[in-house]
């Protein structure tokens, strides 16, 4: 079956010009030229990948990207004529796997599409022998002892655990827990970690699975 790639791009004759190398790189396409319809389709019927331009009519990339990553893991690369550093790391901070800048070659970003959809298929998994994540449960078990983590402690975990080497920002983490919108501070996520930390170098004090990235987030990577 063919990798569906959703192409959000406002102008016609580059979005025509990336669906033609798109098929006949052997991928299915579909365009998307109004901002305010890329979620609904996305809910609808999730793509493979999306192409996400960021300046779009209706709703800005950043927002798209940022409200997606609160449902859905889709590999997104982000092209934009902007070239300043901060919208590139807020870009990546938001969620996005990689970024194009304009002008580009349609070439490129075929290639950039083959590169995130490998890598999308090849998240290595946690080494199971360590960590053992119970849902149903909300236990965690490291090395066979019992973490007692609360609910709370355990989503985070769980979460982390499922996307290895991802770096998720503290907003991103909170979307994710806290599921009914809640209003708190972003520091909560990081009175998490901190007590999420405690409880596993208490079983493992020479692991360390929960890593800080400064200035960005936080990842899950078992050394």
């Amino acid at each position: 079956m063919k990798a569906i790639i959703m192409i959000v791009e406002d102008e016609e004759k580059l979005a025509s010009l990336l669906r033609d190398y798109l098929n006949q790189s052997g991928f299915d396409s579909v365009w998307i030229a109004d901002g305010n319809q890329v979620l609904p389709r996305v809910r609808e019927a999730a793509p493979d990948l999306i192409l996400l331009d960021l300046m779009l009519p209706g709703r800005d990339g950043l927002e798209i990207c940022k409200e997606i990553r609160t449902f859905s893991e889709v590999p997104i690369i982000m092209i934009t004529a902007r070239v300043e550093e901060i919208d590139r790391l807020l870009g990546l901070e938001l969620g996005a796997d990689d970024y194009i800048c304009k002008p580009f070659s349609p070439r490129e970003v075929v290639a950039r599409v083959k590169t995130v959809l490998r890598r999308a298929g090849e998240h290595p998994a946690p080494p199971s022998g360590a960590l053992s994540l119970d849902v149903d449960k909300f236990r965690a078990l490291l090395h066979g002892q019992d973490l007692d983590l609360t609910a709370v402690e355990f989503k985070l975990l769980h979460f982390l655990y499922q996307n290895p080497g991802r770096i998720y920002s503290r907003g991103q983490l909170m979307d994710r827990i806290y599921s009914d919108q809640r209003v708190v501070s972003d520091r909560t996520i990081d009175s998490h970690i901190k007590k999420l930390r405690k409880k596993i170098a208490a079983v493992a004090p020479e692991e360390e699975l929960i890593h800080s990235i400064y200035g960005v987030g936080y990842k899950y990577e078992a050394e």
